[in-house]
C-alpha cells in the first residue's frame, strides 16, 4: 500500500504544479477574481495533502505504525478521496461557475479531516 500512496502523492504533487501554472497563466483572465481564489485554494489543498500521501507512504513502508496499519491505509486513502472531491469540486466551481458543486467541497473536507485524525490515532498506538 505504501507504493499507492507515495504515487498518488507524486501524480498530485505534478498536478498540483500543473493546475497551479493553469490558474496563474489561463485562467487569470477568463475568471473572476474570485473564482480565480477558489481554484487557488484547490490547487493548495492538493499540494498539502499530496505532501500527506508521501508521508503516509513513508511512515507505512518504514514500519512505524505497524500495529496501526489499517488506520495508515484509511488515512492515505482518505487524503486521496478528500483531493478528489474537496479540490476538485473547487476547480469545477471555479471553472464553471456552477455552485452547486460547491456542496461537493465539504465531503471532502470531511475526508481530510478523517485522514488526519487516522494519523493521529496511529501516531497515538490505537
Amino acid at each position: 500500500m505504501d507504493r499507492t500512496f507515495l504515487l498518488a502523492g507524486a501524480v498530485a504533487g505534478f498536478l498540483g504544479v500543473g493546475f497551479g501554472a493553469f490558474g496563474a497563466h489561463a485562467l487569470r483572465a477568463r475568471i473572476s477574481p474570485e473564482m480565480l481564489a477558489v481554484f487557488e485554494t484547490g490547487v493548495r489543498y492538493q499540494m498539502y495533502h499530496a505532501l500527506a500521501l508521501v508521508v503516509t507512504s513513508l511512515v507505512t513502508s518504514l514500519g512505524v505504525a505497524r500495529m496501526s496499519a489499517w488506520l495508515m491505509t484509511i488515512a492515505g486513502w482518505s487524503f486521496i478521496v478528500g483531493i478528489v472531491l474537496f479540490s476538485g469540486s473547487l476547480y469545477a466551481l471555479a471553472v464553471t461557475g456552477v455552485t452547486v458543486l460547491g456542496a461537493i467541497t465539504p465531503l471532502g473536507g470531511l475526508a481530510f479531516l478523517a485522514g488526519w485524525a487516522c494519523l493521529a490515532l496511529a501516531a497515538a498506538g490505537a
